[in-house]
């Protein structure tokens, strides 16, 4: 009589055998998921304000670009750049919106700072006067914007502090700190500080909880209302929308 077969022995061994260490697909989907959930660039609308011939436009293309244009024209209406930050683990996509100083547009700031996360607003370390409109723009920013906006208050024109210095430095950081905003004096044509005053707010915007909401909001939803309404009145040759590189701040 012939022995006999091993093979379902053998085939009932192996399905014992235990299972290889390699991740489900499930799971290698998740975390690929979750890693391209980690890259994929947060939006956040800024806007920058305060009184004409501060240096805001300087201020925001030192950022962008990292360029100082000397006689620098004014800005109309409104501008818009981006710039992109890596924070940790995260990037964020800043959208700014580069207010026009001048009185008669005022009344056209309420369109650009609505929904905003965060807003920069300058003033002239050497004009006295342009700290008091820089206060009233954080009145009302405090009474009409976003009540969870990171508000900067920040000290353009640092280059000329030794000669020309007309806001003491203590007087304008005591008010900050009184109103709850950061504070940083920058020089846009140096560049001094200029990337912290920006990596500072970004270490402020509550990321989760933005994410939070957009997501509740549906996808649909978000990427419909950040591209609505964006008008770059700086557009064509010599406009601002020049290649952008990312930052690291």
């Amino acid at each position: 009589m012939s022995a006999p077969s091993q093979t379902p022995a053998a085939a009932g061994a192996a399905s014992n055998t235990p299972s290889s260490t390699a991740p489900s697909a499930s799971t290698t989907n998740a975390d690929a998921s979750s890693a391209a959930a980690a890259l994929k660039p947060i939006q956040v609308k800024l806007v920058l304000l305060g009184e004409a011939a501060v240096g805001k436009s300087s201020l925001v293309l030192r950022f962008v670009n990292n360029e100082f244009q000397e006689n620098k024209e004014p800005t109309i209406g409104a501008a818009f750049l981006t710039q992109k930050c890596k924070l940790d683990d995260k990037i964020i996509k800043f959208e700014i919106w580069d207010t026009a100083g001048q009185e008669r547009f005022h009344s056209l700031a309420p369109m650009y700072y609505r929904n905003a996360q965060a807003a920069v607003v300058v003033y002239d370390i050497t004009k006295a006067a342009s700290l008091d409109k820089a206060k009233s723009w954080v009145k009302e920013l405090q009474r009409q914007a976003n009540p969870n906006i990171v508000i900067a208050l920040v000290g353009n024109k640092l280059d000329l502090a030794a000669t020309s210095r007309a806001v003491p430095a203590e007087e304008a950081s005591a008010y900050a700190t009184e109103a709850g905003l950061l504070f940083a004096e920058a020089s846009a044509k140096t560049g001094d500080n200029v990337m912290d005053v920006f990596t500072e707010i970004a270490k402020k915007i509550p990321l989760e909880q933005l994410l939070a909401s957009r997501g509740r909001a549906g996808a649909s939803g978000a990427s419909g209302a950040g591209a609505a309404g964006r008008v770059d009145l700086n557009a064509g040759p010599g406009g601002r929308n020049a290649p952008q590189g990312q930052c690291g701040c």
